[in-house]
């Protein structure tokens, strides 16, 4: 790396918790610098008008100018698409999912499938015939009938659970009694699909979210649930995707990424 790229890899790193704690505010600094683009929107603005263009509304989005066609990198880019993948292939009778997003990773099943979404939160009726929603919340066991389902999905939600940032209970283990549960309604031979943030080490950031070690969710299960690892797959920091890498020998050299498991259960 060359002396400017290491200037601004260090600002990138110093100013963005700085970034992220403006965004929980409302304020995007990204849009600001979009300012800049003032006197190219007036000029544009002049020259249709010049044009016979007749404009109703002034509505400048000055963000625009220099954007991709779309952002395809990114945590749940990735893991919404390879998860949805890897259910089409093996069509389960029922599949369930617990916290995903819903006009993401959600609406990607819908349009293939049905399925069955729990959440601690409300959900307005979507409309949508391939999707019915249970009110639960899955640190409880009363809440995860066992042997519920052959098919099973928690994206970016476990790392929530117990820290009452949903109104949910509060709970220092929440995630591990979460994961046991969902283990628990699968049925032997099923699969479990599950991501999280990863970093170097465990992490509480009450009460947004953890970070945990890639390599502790192997120590979640307990040995009734008999699950084995079937592929991990992880989003790096710069929202690269890294497709079925060896959980164990990689060096995974991550602050923020999202590691993404699939589990069976043993038939």
């Amino acid at each position: 790396m060359n002396q400017n790229g290491f200037v601004r890899g260090a600002f990138k790193k110093l100013f963005r918790p700085l970034g992220l704690l403006a965004l929980d505010v409302g304020l995007d600094f990204r849009r600001l610098t979009s300012l800049r683009h003032i006197p190219r929107y007036v000029a544009d603005l002049k020259k249709f008008r010049s044009m016979g263009g007749t404009v109703t509304h002034s509505y400048p989005v000055l963000s625009d100018y220099f954007g991709q066609a779309g952002t395809a990198r990114g945590q749940y880019f990735h893991q919404d698409l390879l998860v949805a993948g890897f259910i089409y292939s093996k069509n389960p009778t029922r599949h369930i999912d617990i916290g995903s997003r819903i006009d993401g990773f959600v609406a990607h099943l819908a349009t293939f499938r049905k399925v069955d979404v729990m959440d601690v939160r409300a959900l307005d009726d979507t409309g949508h015939p391939n999707i019915s929603f249970i009110r639960a919340d899955l640190m409880d066991s009363a809440s995860a009938p066992d042997q519920a389902t052959d098919s099973l999905s928690s994206l970016h939600a476990i790392e929530h659970f117990g820290l009452g940032r949903y109104r949910d209970p509060l709970h220092p283990s929440g995630h591990i009694e979460g994961f046991n549960n969902m283990a628990r309604m699968l049925k032997p031979g099923g699969y479990l699909y599950i991501s999280f943030p990863i970093g170097r080490s465990n992490e509480v950031h009450f009460n947004a979210h953890r970070i945990f070690h890639p390599s502790a969710v192997l120590s979640w299960a307990r040995s009734e649930n008999e699950l084995k690892l079937e592929r991990f797959d992880y989003v790096d920091d710069e929202g690269a995707l890294h497709r079925n890498v060896d959980i164990q020998g990689a060096d995974l050299n991550v602050r923020n990424g999202c590691g993404i498991y699939t589990f069976s259960k043993a038939t």
